[in-house]
């Protein structure tokens, strides 16, 4: 199933980690696939790295402002 470059949530960028990595441990991928599945895979792990960052600063907020 072909993915979008950007995935719409950070738990579709998880499904989609997860699905790629079942694959390479089912050795399912041929070697020119496998290059695109590593490449996309760098993408999402960078894109819920800063998911991840945005909720952390998100929630800071939050807090600091509660501590006012």
């Amino acid at each position: 199933m072909p993915r979008k470059n950007n995935p719409r949530s950070y738990e579709e960028a998880v499904a989609a980690l997860q699905d790629i990595l079942k694959q390479v441990e089912n050795n399912e991928l041929g070697i020119d696939l496998l290059a695109e599945k590593l490449k996309e895979a760098k993408m999402l792990i960078g894109y819920c790295k800063e998911k991840l960052y945005q909720t952390n600063q998100e929630i800071q907020k939050i807090l600091d402002a509660e501590e006012k």
